[in-house]
């Protein structure tokens, strides 16, 4: 599903270059739900940042589902992104004048539907997550963890094969944080990847295979 051909990610010039992602090479299958681990750092979240196609390798290659992602021109790759790959950001990135519903539509509307056709999948995700009271809400009238639950409904909306979630527990208190993992394992799916960075035991500990990074490599 995903595969990192030797990458490389440099930042800087000259003397002051550093290589936040040092030569990975790893293939992570289907159905998989993988812990990118590590201290501040590492080069997890620029790894995940890598194949979300929202940064591009200095060196290397990333595959996902067949398609090179470092060789797409930006309209082909922001297309590609939308369609396969569900984003889950530490910060939530929800749109603070849209309601609930319409946050968690955005990528439908985004491809061309109207908010008509979008609300039964949006309502459907919201369901899911536990939401439903609070289709009519803007961002700033929910919790933390009631924020976190939309980002991730609303990276589903096109049912990805792929779902990359970056600290998707960094600003949430214990208690929310459990509510989300336990949410994230249960979109565990054989035709589906999960990938979290994260500092966290308790999410680390919900997936099925860990890889820890330091200085830019695989330990």
């Amino acid at each position: 599903m995903i595969e990192f051909r030797d990458v490389r990610r440099v930042f800087g010039r000259g003397s002051r270059q550093i290589a936040a992602v040092d030569g990975v090479s790893l293939t992570i299958e289907p159905g998989a739900f993988v812990a990118l681990t590590g201290p501040s750092g590492s080069g997890k979240s620029t790894l995940l940042h890598l194949a979300a196609g929202l940064d591009r390798p200095t060196a290397g290659d990333i595959v996902v589902r067949g398609t090179s992602v470092a060789s797409l021109g930006e309209p082909a790759l922001t297309t590609f992104r939308r369609r396969t790959i569900g984003l889950v950001f530490q910060f939530f990135n929800l749109v603070p004048t849209m309601t609930l519903e319409e946050n968690i539509a955005l990528p439908l509307l985004l491809d061309g539907l109207t908010l008509a056709d979008a609300r039964p999948r949006a309502r459907e995700l919201a369901e899911r997550v536990g939401l439903t009271a609070r289709l009519e809400h803007r961002p700033d009238e929910l919790s933390g963890g009631e924020m976190q639950r939309t980002a991730i409904a609303r990276a589903l909306a096109a049912d990805p094969p792929v779902l990359l979630a970056d600290e998707p527990t960094g600003n949430l208190d214990s208690a929310n944080g459990k509510i989300v993992l336990d949410l994230l394992a249960s979109l565990r799916s054989p035709d589906r990847v999960i990938v979290i960075a994260t500092h966290d035991l308790r999410a680390a500990a919900c997936a099925d295979r860990r890889i820890g990074l330091r200085d830019g490599k695989v330990e």
